[in-house]
């Protein structure tokens, strides 16, 4: 041994990188041989889903590309639907027939694949979106078929399948302004409604918070109540129209009341509190007999009871006209000046025995559907009588021939005391 070298105990230490040792990234390989599961069983998906399940492909790795197997026939250029190399199959969701019985079994076949590996609903999730993001790529009867895939998925209940991130991937600005996007919903609507119910559909819509951005489909140009009725009716879905003017009805139905409520609230001349509700009626174009019940609905909701316990109330309750008895005793207007203001609020609108006599059915509903009330009905009626709201003619038609059976016998019998006096009156004159 040379005398420089020095003996060592544990011999020689070579370092050695640790790494991880995994397989390649290989989509196209695995591509290839699920389109080869198609081909080798000729399309039929019974046979394709128990290839699948025998198979020891690895889906946790290539859930994207199984999908785009699925919808293509065949794997698609990464970020793009085009092509790729490799082999390819005829009968995937694109090259089928744009009908529903065409399309329904790959639907019932990937919910089989789900049930037994449900993490594949993120894949199916990301395909979606990267395809709905694309619909101007694509040609017209494949976005035909991408719709009724779509509709069929969530009438079939895809498990997990969320409405929120399918819907929005539609919104984008230049899809909407090509009219793509209107097309699309419009397929997925009447494919949809086929087996489920309007109110299906609007919950669905809901929870893709889609339900108020249905105008948002339409190009900029279109964007109008008038364009959305005339779109829908031709294309026969005259329930979803007449769903779309109710809301909107509603909505401005529901301005009015909080634009009138505030005016009260601030004391605002009673002179314009009506003009105001004339311009609603006028710009909004409501029905009359809505009007009524709108604005009854805000004088008994702007004049509330007073703080005094249940049993002063009703004490009180006796002592005071009806209209005056909602109103809270305050110190920016006397009981009397809030039931004359209310009075003529009522009276600008029940302009025919028609509308008075929607007005008394909604203060038999109301006094129906509150205990409260039950007693007041009879006070109620003589109070907007003698205000002038109410015709003799009105009360004593409702008295004899009124429709709305809520409490009409308990009502009908607290009223007839001031029946018989307004018949004695009138064989008076």
């Amino acid at each position: 041994m040379s005398s420089k070298e020095k003996p060592t105990l544990g011999g020689t230490r070579i370092k050695t990188r640790k790494r991880n040792i995994a397989a390649p990234l290989d989509p196209a390989a695995f591509a290839d041989a699920v389109v080869q599961i198609y081909l080798d069983n000729a399309g039929d998906l019974e046979l394709v889903v128990k290839n699948i399940e025998s198979s020891e492909l690895n889906f946790s790795r290539y859930g994207d590309t199984f999908f785009e197997v699925i919808f293509t026939g065949g794997r698609t250029q990464p970020g793009t639907i085009k092509p790729d190399e490799g082999e390819r199959h005829p009968y995937s969701v694109l090259d089928c027939q744009p009908k529903r019985e065409a399309i329904l079994p790959s639907v019932l076949y990937i919910q089989k694949i789900l049930r037994r590996r449900p993490f594949l609903i993120k894949n199916l999730e990301n395909v979606m979106q990267k395809f709905l993001q694309s619909l101007e790529l694509f040609e017209e009867n494949e976005r035909q078929k991408l719709a009724i895939f779509t509709a069929l998925a969530f009438s079939q209940k895809l498990s997990g399948l969320p409405p929120e991130t399918v819907f929005q991937a539609l919104l984008k600005d230049n899809l909407v302004a090509k009219g793509l996007v209107l097309s699309f919903v419009t397929v997925f609507f009447k494919e949809y409604l086929v087996e489920n119910s309007l109110d299906d559909l609007m919950l669905l819509l809901k929870r893709g918070k889609m339900e108020d951005k249905l105008l948002d489909c339409f190009p900029t140009a279109k964007r109008s109540t008038e364009c959305f009725s005339e779109h829908f009716t031709k294309e026969g879905l005259l329930a979803l129209v007449e769903y779309n003017e109710k809301k909107i009805f509603e909505v401005k139905l529901k301005e009015m009341k909080t634009t009138l409520t505030t005016q009260i609230a601030e004391e605002t001349d009673i002179s314009d509190v009506i003009q105001t509700a004339k311009q609603h009626v006028k710009d909004a174009k409501l029905p009359d007999v809505e009007v009524v019940r709108i604005l009854w609905d805000m004088l008994m909701d702007t004049f509330q009871w007073s703080g005094k316990n249940q049993q002063q109330n009703a004490n009180s309750i006796l002592r005071q006209s009806a209209v005056e008895r909602y109103c809270t005793y305050c110190d920016w207007k006397t009981v009397e000046e809030m039931a004359r203001d209310s009075s003529r609020l009522l009276n600008a609108f029940c302009t025919s025995g028609k509308l008075e006599l929607e007005l008394m059915y909604k203060v038999q509903i109301q006094c129906y559907e509150d205990a409260k009330l039950m007693k007041l009905f009879p006070e109620i009626i003589r109070s907007l009588y003698d205000q002038d709201v109410l015709a003799e003619d009105t009360i004593l038609l409702w008295f004899r021939r009124g429709a709305n059976p809520k409490g009409r016998q308990t009502f009908v019998k607290a009223l007839e005391p001031f029946v018989n006096w307004l018949e004695e009156a009138e064989e008076e004159e």
